[in-house]
């Protein structure tokens, strides 16, 4: 079977190298020359594991291919999966001009009946949009090709995508007719094999299925980050409460953590785009926007104990920073927390110095040489004020606190995750802040 799919970002390139793997041939294409030159030398511009041994056995293998032009994969071609940005605009409404660029470029080069597949987190209405931009550039070929929607949402986590491909708990595919479900179900089949579902339902479901998820899931982040807040003013222990509800088979315990706020490139430009459907059709979410803004809310917690710990008084003060993606395993600071804080930090006159095992070169494309920049965690503590976890990666959480002791100048840790014991680090001597903990 041969797929193409049209963008090589994080999406594009796992789906495009997950299918060559299951034995399909694939040919992605970016219209960025420099990454594709490099894809094609098996590097690969993001971090995520597994993924560049992936690609590079798959281009050996001559199953996986990297294209700057839709027509090098397009003859024979079954599926052509529509991988692009799908960036907020300023009024929180996703922007779909490369999506329908795209479609552009579809209906400019087909020549046989194709199927073409969503898997941009896109509204609500954005296949039937695709079509009609398909069919005008038909039209002005004066020729007549079928060609058939679908939608199928991603459901990857950054740090995890590999697995969350090959061996997904469940696959959503929207489609209008029998024709399209069987070629669908025939791509997917390899990743069926263990009974995780394929769930075959209308268009307009499957696309409004990925935004409901993610939104859910920022609920429950938001949730406990509230409850946590609460714990602080209480003087209860948000992890015990978190067991306490957990438990309930009902509620259970995952994406029940507290810390800094959500972020990544998903959940907050998903809420937005949800919000604004919704308004768009005169119908307001109160509990999302409820959502949206706690996560705003959440994002100051770490700094505002920082300001009432240090008198209303940050300059000068040194704060060494563990963490820059938004979470671990990935190296993507898209909305995270500790870009967010770090900027209000510079702002306040303080001196940052930061590590992250991936996130670095990231980082200094939005921070540049305001903060410095260190080799390992240790040396992000020297001589500071306070050091501050802002993502919980594997690397820090079991730390020689004795030497941070003697590193530091002030035996200050603020714990964003919550995920040192605090009366061992004050029976250290150290000062230790976290989320909703005693």
């Amino acid at each position: 079977m041969r797929i193409v799919v049209v963008g090589s970002g994080y999406v594009g390139l796992v789906t495009g190298a997950c299918f060559a793997e299951s034995g399909v041939n694939v040919t992605c294409v970016d219209v960025d020359k420099d990454k594709v030159q490099q894809l094609q030398e098996g590097a690969i511009p993001i971090y995520e594991p597994g993924l560049e041994s992936m690609v590079r056995t798959n281009v050996e293998k001559k199953r996986l291919f990297f294209a700057t032009d839709i027509r090098e994969g397009i003859d024979g071609s079954e599926v052509i999966f529509i991988a692009v940005g799908t960036p907020p605009g300023e009024d929180g409404s996703a922007d779909l001009k490369h999506v329908l660029n795209v479609a552009k470029d579809i209906g400019r080069v087909i020549r046989r009946h194709i199927v073409v597949v969503t898997k941009s987190t896109v509204p609500v209405g954005t296949s039937e949009k695709i079509r009609s931009a398909i069919q005008s550039e038909l039209i002005k070929r004066n020729i007549s090709v079928s060609f058939d929607m679908a939608s199928n949402p991603e459901f990857l986590k950054e740090g995890a995508a590999i697995d969350d491909f090959l061996k997904p708990e469940r696959i959503v595919i929207g489609i209008d007719n029998e024709k399209t479900r069987e070629i669908m179900n025939r791509l997917y089949m390899p990743f069926v094999l263990n009974n995780h579902p394929i769930l075959f339902m209308d268009i307009a479901s499957a696309e409004i299925t990925k935004y409901a998820a993610n939104a859910m899931l920022a609920t429950r982040i938001s949730f406990i980050n509230e409850i946590a807040n609460l714990c602080d003013i209480l003087g209860a222990d948000i992890n015990n409460v978190r067991k306490g509800i957990g438990s309930d088979s009902r509620i259970g315990s995952k994406f029940m953590y507290p810390g800094t706020g959500y972020g990544g490139s998903c959940f907050p430009k998903d809420v937005k785009a949800l919000i604004r459907t919704s308004s768009d059709y005169g119908y307001e979410l109160n509990v999302i926007k409820a959502v949206e803004k706690a996560n705003e809310y959440q994002k100051n917690v770490i700094y505002n104990k920082m300001v009432k710990f240090f008198n209303d008084n940050l300059k000068n003060k040194t704060i060494g920073i563990w963490g820059l993606s938004f979470k671990p395993k990935t190296d993507d600071i898209r909305e995270s927390s500790s870009i967010f804080m770090i900027e209000k930090l510079l702002k306040a006159g303080a001196i940052v110095k930061a590590y992250d095992p991936a996130a670095m070169e990231e980082a200094k494309k939005q921070l540049g040489d305001r903060i410095e920049y260190t080799m390992d965690q240790y040396e992000a503590v020297v001589d500071v004020d306070a050091v501050a976890l802002m993502t919980e990666w594997s690397e820090f959480h079991l730390p020689e606190f004795n030497r941070m002791a003697e590193l530091m100048k002030g035996k200050v840790i603020f714990d964003g995750r919550n995920i040192y014991n605090p009366d061992e680090l004050r029976k250290l001597g150290f000062v230790y802040f976290g989320i909703g903990r005693r």
